[in-house]
């Protein structure tokens, strides 16, 4: 459930920000008569947002569990490789995003009404698409027959729009460098559960092989009925006996990822620099 939360949390905090900047951007400028293009453009992303999600648990459903398989560990990698270029895209532009929105809500401002709408319906709309799919790919794989991962996804998406709200009132204000660094380190390491899961779906739909050549079996030191097992799974996508290939690519892509992820970036080392200095 805590890793459907971060995942709830994170992602629609990015979204929340986008939105408080924009209206914020309009209200400061005395341009309130285009709030409604943008509200009209946010409606619509969330609207296509939702309708993903909806097609893609519900039309997964008429499919013959081969094709299940296979749909769910091919959504499961997409799903990872979209996450792990958004939380470093963020890592990046965060410091910047409000001057990022700003210019491009100038140049909507002069080209009239739709340009308005399509600024704030692909802004959303990305962040909207993106969550859609890797919460769909990690509730389908943290999926304990409970609605304990949605509601941790629902829980999390209350939280960013209680969060945004109070950061369009000035009533907080943290460090969004470090908050999207630290939650996008955390978002790694349930990536990498996601993709372990999706490389086990693939092995099921006989995409790939090694379905029987297990690298351990722990299930009667952590029974996944068992509360801790449960929390491992619902944290960590923690599987008691996985397959040789799943712990491989687990830890090829979670190590090199993390260690990339939060290796300085080029600011940070200079701005170390400067204060060295």
């Amino acid at each position: 459930m805590f890793s459907n939360y971060l995942i709830g949390l994170r992602e629609g905090l990015e979204a929340s920000l986008v939105v408080c900047i924009l209206i914020a951007y309009l209200v400061k400028t005395d341009r309130r008569d285009a709030l409604k293009p943008i509200w009209v453009g946010i409606a619509v992303a969330i609207t296509l947002a939702f309708g993903f999600g909806c097609a893609l648990e519900f039309g997964s459903q008429e499919l013959t569990f081969q094709a299940q398989e296979a749909l769910g560990g091919s959504l499961s990698i997409l799903a990872v490789g979209l996450v792990t270029w958004m939380v470093f895209w963020m890592r990046r532009t965060a410091r910047h995003l409000k001057s990022e929105l700003h210019g491009r809500l100038d140049a909507a401002l002069a080209m009239g009404t739709g340009a308005l709408v399509a600024t704030a319906f692909l802004a959303v709309g990305r962040e909207g698409l993106e969550t859609a799919l890797f919460v769909w790919a990690s509730v389908h794989a943290a999926s304990d027959g409970t609605p304990r991962p949605l509601l941790g996804v629902a829980l999390g998406l209350l939280t960013a729009v209680l969060l945004g709200w109070l950061f369009y009132r000035g009533a907080l204000r943290i460090n969004l460098a470090k908050f999207f660094t630290w939650t996008g380190g955390m978002l790694v390491v349930v990536a990498a559960g996601v993709l372990a899961y999706g490389i086990h779906d693939l092995q099921e739909a006989d995409f790939l092989p090694g379905l029987t050549d297990k690298a351990f079996d722990i299930s009667g030191t952590i029974p996944p009925d068992s509360w801790y097992g449960t929390l491992l799974k619902g944290i960590l996508n923690f599987q008691p006996d996985p397959t040789t290939l799943q712990v491989a690519v687990w830890l090829l892509y979670l190590i090199p990822t993390l260690a990339l992820f939060l290796a300085p970036t080029r600011t940070t080392a200079k701005a170390a620099v400067r204060d060295g200095a």
